[in-house]
Formats: structure tokens, sequence, C-alpha cells
């Protein structure tokens, strides 16, 4: 019972959102402010780990696949259908659930054991829609960060894969052009956008209902870590279904 009480509350929160909407000249600073700490702070660690990451996928793979059987290009062929379809929009997704998700929640949990919402609710603002939907529109940016993720991804797998001996880099960029299909990069990026939303809204809404001082926001914090990523891991294998199956 409770777990369908907080899918009802959560349907009401994204209604609420989208009502009485904040004037414009206050919510365009919000949404450049969301920007900055959801999407601008989180190049570093993605850029740092697609890099590396994608090394460790094409030596996996390059191991995988040695022998006179396989063509070289192989390992540029997988490396790519690798990060293209899973790693860069659900691995680094499940990633940002715990950098910036666990950063909405704690922030939107601070104001709420502070009674900053309630104060916003006082004076007759949308609390909702002046914390939740500037973070929604600031993720329509979170392709781009899956782009960056896949372009270093397959950059560390080449200078793994070159370096490493395990191919030349004419053999692995080969491989990345071998039967490229463009409808996978349409499926990472709607798997993208719909990880954005969970990202934006999920960490919102454990941070919105709370209860408690703060202690409770660190309990938040990690229930919205946990669910988010579990919102992530099951949408993913819906859309799969529905674009691939």
């Amino acid at each position: 019972m409770t777990f369908l009480y907080n899918i009802g509350l959560y349907i009401l929160m994204l209604q609420k959102m989208f009502q009485k909407p904040t004037k414009w000249r206050v919510m365009k600073d919000l949404i450049l402010k969301d920007t900055e700490d959801t999407v601008v702070n989180s190049l570093g660690i993605i850029s740092f780990v697609s890099f590396f990451i994608g090394g460790v996928i094409t030596i996996q793979l390059a191991l995988s696949t040695t022998g006179s059987f396989y063509p070289d290009y192989l390992v540029g062929y997988a490396t790519r259908e690798t990060i293209i379809l899973e790693f860069a929009p659900t691995i680094i997704s499940i990633i940002m659930a715990g950098k910036v998700g666990s950063f909405i929640t704690s922030s939107i949990g601070s104001m709420r054991v502070t009674e900053q919402i309630d104060a916003l609710e006082v004076m007759g603002i949308n609390s909702i829609n002046y914390l939740v939907f500037p973070k929604v529109i600031a993720l329509l940016l979170y392709p781009f960060l899956i782009s960056i993720a896949m372009f270093l991804g397959m950059l560390g797998g080449m200078v793994a894969c070159v370096y490493g001996g395990y191919s030349t880099m004419s053999a692995f960029i080969e491989g990345i052009q071998t039967d490229f299909i463009p409808f996978h990069m349409t499926y990472a990026f709607i798997k993208s956008f719909v990880f954005a939303f969970i990202l934006a809204t999920v960490p919102s809404f454990h941070g919105y209902y709370m209860k408690g001082g703060a202690l409770e926001v660190g309990k938040a914090s990690t229930k919205s870590f946990i669910w988010t990523s579990v919102s992530i891991v099951v949408f993913n294998f819906l859309i799969t279904q529905m674009l691939l199956g």
C-alpha cells in the first residue's frame, strides 16, 4: 500500500509541476543555476569514467576475441555497440543517480527541514514548479553528456587497444565504422531523455516529501539513489523491449 501511495503522490507532484508557473524572469535564473549544478558540474566525472571504462571494455573484448577466426576490426565494432547501446546511456545514468540524484534530494530536503518550502507556499508560490520544473528543463541537455560519454568511451577504447597491442588504430576505426545502424543512436538518445526525466523527478520527489530533521536528509538521499537506479533499470528493459525487441 505504501508503494502505491508513493506512486500516486509522485503522479500528483508531476501534475502540480505544470500548474501556476513561476514568472519567467525568475524561472530563467533557476534553470541556469540547475544547468550548472546538474550538467556542467558533471562533465568532469563523466569524462573520467567514460574514458577509462571504455578502455576496460575494449581490453575485455580484445581478450575474448583473440584468435585467427576473428577479423581485426571486431574489437572496434564490439566496443562501439557496447558503448552506444548500453554503457553510455544506462551505466552513466546510474552513476548520475548517485551524483546528481543525491544532490537534488539533499538540496530540496534541506529546504524542507529549514521550512523554506513552507515559506514559498505562504508567499503564494507553487513550490513544486519552482523547485522541480527547472531541473527537468536543465536536464534536457543530458543527451549532450551522453554524447560526450560515447565519444570518450570509444577514444579510451582506441587508446587501450592500440597501446595494449591488441589491434591497430586503422583496424579499430574500421570496426567503429562497420555496419553502423543509425537507429541505435536514436535508441540511445530516447533512453537518455527518459533517464533525464527520472533523474530530475524521482530525487526531487524524495527530497520534497521527506519528513524529519537533518538525519533524515541523508536517509532520503540514500533511498532516492536506490529508487532512481531501480527506475532506470526497469525503464531500460521496457524501452529496449519496445524499440529493439
